[in-house]
């Protein structure tokens, strides 16, 4: 395979004419965004089976052949775990290349786990062995080693292999169509720019905290969001989660009160002092019926429903045994306690999920279908009656 490191315009220009009738392109980018709020993009990696090149937008003032080759929406760009690599291009360029297929969801529909990393899953599928030693590499830093651009180009060199063969075992066995709707949430900008106000819901520690307790974090979590985007700041440069807990659970109410809260520098004081305090104090006064409700945590489940969620999570290793999946890739315990309790937004009762496991979960706990130890092996059968 040809490989190739491009910097200047020519390069770029001939690379993208090698690119441009291709029915698919591995895509990945290497970035940096441990001090901003948005990712940095330091490089862009592409392969489409015959060329594999990274393309360095450091030194490359004009992207736009490139951008229209990942722009074409006849091309299938081949990403794993496509989600950050997808919000760059998002923040950039206002638009995501679309159509995608993301090796990580399809690799959960194939039985390798939920989940799982680019160098396993390549280990696991191709039987290579990707070295892991740069994954702490400042990609800003120019120039880059041999053994750093290795590593970039392996990132995509292999996408292609994957893409080929899930593909054609998916098809095989009818599952291409459920990646529909994980593709699909690809494809909605607003995956990737989450509301302000639900960010409270991220905050670690957040289960310490109660009523008018939660309305503050919610508020003070949403000020935060807006402020780490406005000024391009790491969230927890603003405020740290748990200087963000402290003040909703002390909830002070002048500026004495807010600067024994540790964390609270006194230059952030004078700063951001009186809006934090009113935030706080609209917060700490809205009524009850304003209060956010934290589903996470949720009432805890009776005896007779955590029994149903161990009777649920062994129909859901048959399940899982029985279609050659990870029963992760179909539900979390976490989501089995949301489908007991009769959550209305459960994984479970969308898309495939439902088709493959929801239904006949649904089943089981109506009695219609009963689990049965047959000859030694649990099995799941039609209720005789």
């Amino acid at each position: 395979m040809q490989e190739e490191f491009v910097d200047t315009p020519d390069a770029l220009r001939a690379l993208c004419t090698k690119l441009h009738d291709s029915e698919w392109i591995a895509l990945d980018t290497e970035f940096i965004r441990e001090k901003t709020y948005y990712p940095r993009l330091c490089l862009i990696q592409v392969c489409n089976g015959e060329i594999a090149a990274c393309v360095d937008p450091l030194r490359l003032n004009d992207l736009q052949p490139l951008l229209k080759i990942l722009y074409d929406d006849r091309i299938v760009k081949v990403l794993h775990a496509a989600r950050q690599d997808l919000e760059i291009f998002l923040n950039d360029y206002q638009r995501l290349p679309m159509p995608v297929f993301d090796t990580q969801p399809a690799a959960a529909l194939l039985g390798h786990g939920d989940q799982i990393g680019y160098a396993n899953l390549v280990n696991l599928v191709l039987d290579v062995e990707l070295p892991k030693d740069q994954s702490r590499t400042d990609w800003s830093q120019r120039p880059l080693n041999a053994q750093q651009t290795r590593y970039a180009l392996d990132d995509v060199v292999y996408l292609g292999q994957l893409y080929s063969q899930m593909h054609s075992q998916l098809s095989e066995r009818g599952r291409l169509q459920w990646l529909s709707a994980d593709f699909a949430m690809l494809a909605d900008p607003d995956t990737y720019y989450p509301q302000p106000e639900t960010m409270w819901q991220r905050v670690k520690g957040r289960q310490r905290l109660r009523g008018r307790q939660l309305a503050v974090l919610q508020t003070l979590a949403s000020w935060r969001e807006t402020q780490a985007r406005a000024r391009n700041l790491p969230r927890k440069w603003i405020l740290k989660d748990e200087v963000l807990i402290e003040l909703s659970r002390r909830i002070p109410r002048d500026l004495s009160g807010l600067a024994q809260v540790r964390g609270i520098e006194p230059a952030q004081l004078r700063r951001d002092g009186k809006v934090l305090l009113e935030s706080i104090a609209q917060a700490a006064d809205s009524v009850q019926a304003q209060w956010p409700q934290d589903k996470a945590r949720g009432k805890p489940l009776s005896i007779q429903q955590e029994a149903m969620v161990d009777l649920l999570s062994a129909a859901l290793r048959l399940l899982g045994e029985q279609h050659q999946l990870s029963p992760l890739a179909i539900a979390s315990h976490k989501e089995l306690e949301h489908f007991v309790r009769g959550d209305a937004d459960c994984p479970l009762l969308e898309g495939w999920r439902y088709a493959l496991a929801g239904s006949t979960l649904q089943a089981l706990l109506r009695g219609e279908r009963q689990l049965k130890v047959q000859d030694g092996h649990l099995a799941m059968i039609a209720d005789p009656h």
